[in-house]
């Protein structure tokens, strides 16, 4: 049996959500090619998240490989995975912020290269 720990974020629009963090897994994105590049094209973290305590949905965010490898490029260094686990739950809490109906429409999240900086550089990571 695993026990999950509940984290509670207020979001700038006043709902409270709860979450609690399922797992991540390599996964091909929509749009990704068969070439020699990867087998997969992201790391996918899965959250299960409810601002009602009735309704629990899963939140992926997705963080491509290739967005990593450009940070780690231009830091001249990889992001260790508690770092990529940071960045991911940055962009958890931005869309908490940001979406008025987090079910509808923050189901499925992207990191890309600018809000991964930003969010790195928020967090003091260089």
């Amino acid at each position: 049996m695993t026990i999950r720990r509940l984290k509670t974020y207020t979001g700038s629009h006043g709902y409270v959500y709860q979450y609690y963090f399922v797992g991540k897994r390599l996964v091909r994105t929509a749009g990704a090619h068969d070439s020699a590049v990867e087998e997969f094209d992201a790391q996918e973290y899965i959250f299960d998240v409810t601002s009602d305590r009735k309704l629990t949905y899963a939140v992926s965010i997705f963080l491509p490989h290739r967005v990593g490898v450009a940070w780690a490029e231009s830091h001249r260094r990889t992001l260790s995975d508690s770092e990529q686990y940071a960045a991911v739950k940055m962009r958890l809490f931005r869309a908490f912020d940001e979406l008025v109906e987090m079910q509808a429409h923050g189901r499925k999240l992207q990191i890309d290269p600018q809000s991964l900086e930003e969010s790195l550089a928020a967090l003091g990571v260089e």
